[in-house]
């Protein structure tokens, strides 16, 4: 059962500000700000959604295919992806392209100033949902405008039941993209932040726009997340997690448990709570991708944290 991830693959670049921004940018004189930071502290990160979907897939022994754009750098994350067996099959090289970035600067209050290039993901739509062989499930998570739009239409056209998630690509999209993305989707999943914006740019509530779906998945950081079905709302715990360390991709972790479970066909109540340890889990470490527990350790972790079994 392979699972299709559409989306974006990144570097993220980020920088320790060792003060605090409010002291070296005047109010006054934001009209010509001009201002630069020493970053003594510097590390480059492997993300960008697909990759981190699809890491916490492999973590959980899924079968993911990323379906990417990609620019002339992409060489260490290629190696990357090659060590742990994951699928490169529909990264697709864009030439003389960057590979997208983000470069973020964090000061002393975990205030950010971030910057993200979209490189290659200005591509996005030359690829096909329809290169991919033995797809079961797929997601259209953030990733180049019209390769987001063009790969929910051909997951409905190749029958193939899909994941919406729009993510930070949702200011692309205006009420009526976003209300043809719901239509086409079976699912939906969003943060809190996006579900007040999704449902201030679509007119629609909640309840109305988990009618258009089979669930709606809409996650609350440490309280937990809520899934709405037709005719219910289930809510599901956040497990404590051993350490708070770093929010970068428990978003990405929380959609690969989310996607696993639907892929295995679990309950929504066990689906919901794999999701969430999966966030859990990753919030411990830096970086999106840097968290490595075994399928056998995820498991014991979720007897221990909810009180039965896993089902294989």
């Amino acid at each position: 059962m392979n699972t299709l991830i559409c989306g974006s693959m990144a570097y993220d670049t980020i920088m320790v500000f060792k003060d605090q921004f409010k002291k070296h940018i005047l109010p006054e004189q934001i009209h010509i700000l001009n201002v630069a930071f020493l970053v003594p502290e510097m590390r480059r990160e492997y993300g960008g959604c697909a990759g981190n979907i699809a890491y916490n897939l492999h973590l959980l022994g899924g079968k993911p295919l990323i379906m990417a754009t990609v620019g002339d750098d992409f060489t260490p994350y290629a190696r990357r992806l090659e060590k742990l067996s994951i699928a490169q099959t529909h990264i697709r090289h864009v030439p003389d392209s960057f590979t997208g970035q983000a470069f973020i600067t964090t000061d002393l209050d975990d205030n950010q100033i971030t910057a993200f290039h979209p490189g290659a993901m200005g591509f996005s739509e030359q690829n096909k949902v329809s290169d991919a062989a033995d797809v079961t499930l797929g997601i259209v998570s953030p990733d180049g405008r019209d390769g987001m739009i063009e790969h929910a239409e051909q997951f409905v056209d190749a029958n193939i039941p899909f994941v919406f998630d729009p993510g930070q690509g949702m200011p692309m999209f205006s009420g009526a993209d976003l209300l043809r993305f719901i239509d086409q989707a079976t699912y939906v999943t969003v943060n809190d932040y996006e579900a007040k914006l999704l449902q201030d740019k679509t007119g629609k509530t909640l309840k109305e726009i988990a009618k258009s779906v089979t669930a709606l998945i809409v996650t609350l950081g440490a309280d937990g997340s809520m899934i709405y079905t037709e005719d219910r709302e289930i809510a599901i715990p956040t497990p404590k997690p051993a350490a708070i360390v770093d929010p970068t991709g428990c978003g990405d972790a929380y959609r690969a448990g989310l996607m696993y479970g639907i892929q295995h066909g679990f309950t929504w109540e066990t689906t919901g709570r794999l999701a969430s340890l999966m966030g859990s889990i990753k919030i411990a470490s830096r970086g999106g991708q840097n968290h490595a527990p075994t399928r056998g350790e995820i498991s014991a972790q979720f007897e221990r944290h909810f009180g039965y079994e896993l089902p294989l």
